[in-house]
């Protein structure tokens, strides 16, 4: 197994995880599903070999991710729900 083989198997191992932190920040399945991918586009391209702890890396790469998504502007035609939004978001 080689090294980019390890690292996808690792991350599929902490997938739901990140995908639930993700979901918990912003509020949204298919957002938090792009911000899930956009942790593994980082993975890839990154040397993991300074890595102690693959699960709270991806953790913050995610939560970086998410507040990334957070202070860009809605996507046209759609609301970004924030903390007062009504429940229908």
């Amino acid at each position: 197994m080689d090294d980019q083989d390890w690292l996808a198997e690792r991350f599929e191992a902490n997938r739901s995880h990140l995908r639930g932190v993700a979901f918990r920040m912003l509020g949204s399945v298919s957002e938090a599903d792009d911000a899930v991918q956009e942790a593994w586009i980082r993975l890839s391209r990154t040397d993991t070999s300074d890595v102690d702890n693959l699960r709270a890396w991806l953790t913050t790469v995610v939560g970086r991710v998410c507040l990334n998504i957070l202070r860009s502007p809605a996507p046209p035609g759609r609301a970004r729900c924030t903390a007062g939004s009504p429940r229908s978001c």
